[in-house]
């Protein structure tokens, strides 16, 4: 949990030892404790006490589920984790991890001290699909019962093609059966249709572009173009690619949208913080950051992520037996000191109301023809199945 708690050093950026200093040294104190210190000055004065959202084995588990599978064991990556009813934070896990106190070569490894949850920005691929999705309902008349064709590939320019995975040609097909199969032919032409500025304003209201200002933590903020782009990276994206970039832990809050019928909730990370005498000086209590679509989108973008991981599509290896599990899968590819980089994500949330979970799982470097289906949904199915394991996590 270090980069959630922080180091001694202060290495780590906006963990609790530093973001919530304030606390932590008395500085933000209960007016009993403040009357104590002017009558007693020359006594010691001893911070608050602060009771964290996160959960210790909760937290353990994942990094154990990434070495747990062949294609991940060893990756960078990261995973969020949290309750979409309340905004409790359950687990913010970045790879590669480090013990603060010591006993590693810390300089070995992979920026360690960077927390992949809350700061990398990537591209988050096929996830978009449901940025756009929801401009597509929102926007476009009778999009939702429209056939479209894929023939496998979309001609943008006479420079740039789209191509679907593996090159497959999907025939004609709905919006929701476009998600399912994650076809890039489609959402091309969706992107096109809709134009740069609608889906540039969908993006904003799902928080692309957006400072998010937190109570308890700090989350780097996901972009979309603010310039007009060409054609051709209109079209990207349509699917994901193009100059978007997004953190895994709003990825999360996406998910936690649409399982909430459209409003997002604001991550918290502070249960409770106590005074040295025992006072209470702030209690726990959740609180919505957007509203990012109608009830009724948000429904019909649940039940396309449902199809993905119940109807055979790339999200089926997050599946958990007796789980309402729902989701979108995304394949990135990026640039990192020179060469290509392939990033693996899933994003879903369990649909019952008795384990509300969201999550988001990220995945750096996967091989080339591996997908987020095969890396990041096989890790989101660990989480689900520790959390169906142990319910007492999370509170309804």
């Amino acid at each position: 949990m270090v980069h959630v708690v922080g180091d001694s050093r202060g290495m780590v950026a906006n963990a609790v030892e530093s973001f919530h200093a304030g606390y932590l040294y008395g500085y933000s104190s209960s007016l009993l404790d403040a009357l104590s210190h002017l009558t007693k000055p020359d006594e010691l004065r001893r911070g608050n006490d602060i009771t964290l959202t996160a959960d210790a084995a909760l937290s353990t588990s994942i990094p154990a589920a990434f070495n747990a599978h062949p294609l991940t064991k060893g990756k960078n990556g990261a995973a969020a984790v949290l309750n979409y009813l309340t905004g409790e934070v359950l687990a913010l896990i970045s790879l590669p991890s480090f013990d603060p106190a010591g006993g590693s070569d810390v300089d070995a490894l992979d920026h360690p001290y960077f927390n992949r949850a809350t700061q990398a920005l990537l591209p988050p691929g096929s996830i978009f699909k449901i940025i756009t999705s929801s401009a597509a309902l929102s926007r476009l008349d009778g999009a939702d019962t429209r056939r479209f064709d894929c023939s496998g590939s979309l001609q943008v320019s006479d420079t740039f093609t789209v191509r679907d995975f593996g090159s497959a040609a999907h025939g004609s097909l709905t919006l929701r059966q476009a998600f399912l199969r994650s076809c890039n032919s489609v959402y091309a032409s969706l992107a096109l249709e809709l134009g740069n500025a609608a889906l540039r304003a969908e993006a904003e209201r799902f928080g692309f572009n957006r400072n998010f200002i937190f109570r308890d933590l700090v989350v780097y903020n996901s972009s979309y173009p603010t310039r007009s782009q060409s054609k051709e990276a209109l079209a990207a994206s349509g699917y994901g690619q193009s100059a978007i970039t997004a953190t895994p832990l709003h990825l999360c809050l996406i998910s936690a949208a649409v399982a909430r019928g459209g409003t997002m909730p604001e991550p918290r990370l502070l249960r409770e913080v106590t005074s040295s005498a025992g006072a209470p000086v702030l209690r726990f209590s959740a609180a919505d950051a957007a509203t990012v679509c109608s009830p009724e989108v948000a429904a019909r973008l649940s039940e396309m992520m449902k199809a993905v991981v119940q109807e055979g599509g790339s999200g089926a290896p997050a599946a958990v037996t007796t789980l309402d599990i729902r989701g979108k899968t995304g394949t990135a590819v990026s640039t990192a000191d020179g060469r290509s980089v392939n990033y693996g994500w899933f994003t879903g949330f369990s649909a019952q109301r008795d384990l509300p979970i969201a999550l988001c799982v990220l995945v750096e470097d996967i091989p080339d023809g591996e997908t987020g289906g095969s890396t990041a949904a096989l890790i989101a199915h660990d989480i689900f199945s520790y959390l169906k394991a142990h319910p007492d996590l999370v509170s309804p």
